[in-house]
């Protein structure tokens, strides 16, 4: 935990590509919290029903028990005033207000804990999650291992031809990439498969 003035509320961000271990991680940090004597309380939106449709599961299927909502601002209507910690799993699901609820739950002293993907199988920052980057006091920046080379993975692979930015799935649908052996040309006709393109190969490249 970070050391806070008495009352004072935080965020924290865990992000990464899939398989990184978001999910446990944020269970991890949770339990932590439970086992302090702190009241938790867990969110995660509809959207996600892989492994369950009343808890957060991770693919190690490590889980705790949560709420299911429709957008972010269904967190502040159903956050118990009692409540210390509060968590969130798949942020980047969310709608574009979640950074501006976290911010407000921090404020009333609330430790806030996010997890989500970083960036879309294309390579590009997914939702809410680059401002939840930003404003957090504390990120958890982790690693996958690539499912292709064993190097550190950065990145998600969608192993499918769907073009649309959300496709729901687990390892039938994704791997984890380093850089080196990503692939986004799969972005949809006409969009920019990367946020910064790659430099064109000089002559010392080659």
């Amino acid at each position: 935990m970070i050391p806070m003035r008495p009352g004072g509320g935080w965020i924290e961000v865990v992000a990464g590509p899939m398989f990184s271990g978001k999910s446990e991680e944020l269970i991890r940090l949770l339990r932590r919290a439970a086992i302090a004597r702190q009241r938790v309380q867990v969110f995660k939106p509809a959207l996600d029903t892989r492994f369950s449709d009343n808890d957060v599961v991770s693919h190690s299927q490590w889980r705790v028990p949560c709420e299911v909502i429709e957008s972010a601002a269904e967190v502040k209507a159903r956050l118990d005033p009692r409540t210390e910690v509060v968590g969130i799993d798949e942020g980047q699901f969310f709608d574009e207000a979640l950074p501006g609820v976290c911010t407000h739950l921090a404020n009333l002293g609330k430790r806030v804990i996010v997890a989500g993907l970083d960036m879309d199988y294309r390579g590009v920052p997914f939702g809410p999650m680059p401002e939840l980057l930003a404003i957090a006091e504390k990120v958890h920046k982790i690693q996958a291992i690539c499912a292709r080379c064993g190097a550190a993975a950065s990145y998600t692979q969608r192993l499918t031809g769907d073009t649309e930015r959300v496709v729901v799935g687990a390892t039938e649908v994704y791997e984890a990439r380093c850089r080196r052996c990503h692939e986004p040309e799969g972005a949809p006709p006409g969009a920019a498969a990367w946020l910064f393109p790659p430099p064109l190969a000089g002559p010392d490249d080659r």
